[in-house]
């Protein structure tokens, strides 16, 4: 199984940037999916997550409202849509999968959940 992260960047507080994480040598349909991130000094924290089956999405606190989650299943590939960014936003952002066979509706925010790690990509918002 691959995750290959894209997307991060430089942007200044209250701009937008989409990450992109493309998943292979899974289920892609059936699998949970996450967003976490790690700030320097800090502990990588959970930000995002879809469901097995893609139907339900949870947010941590400190990004609902501004933050989207969303996959495209012809692409195997699970957004991070990121709006009014903040510079405590700033961070590298990781993708996540748990495998899973078979109808589902579990989703996970606990890091040790998941089986599959992207490589992380750089998200830096300026003041």
């Amino acid at each position: 199984v691959q995750l290959q992260a894209s997307g991060g960047g430089l942007v200044q507080a209250g701009g937008s940037l989409r990450l992109s994480c493309t998943a292979s040598g899974l289920t892609f349909s059936s699998a949970a999916m996450g967003w976490f991130r790690q700030a320097p000094g800090k502990e990588r924290e959970f930000v995002a997550a879809l469901s097995r089956g893609h139907g339900s999405t949870y947010y941590a606190d400190s990004v609902k409202g501004r933050f989207t989650i969303s996959a495209d299943n012809a692409r195997n590939t699970v957004y991070l849509q990121m709006n009014s960014l903040k510079p405590e936003d700033t961070a590298v952002y990781y993708c996540a999968a748990r495998g899973g066979v078979g109808p589902s509706t579990s989703i996970f925010t606990d890091e040790t959940r998941y089986d599959y790690w992207g490589q992380g990509t750089q998200v830096t918002v300026s003041s």
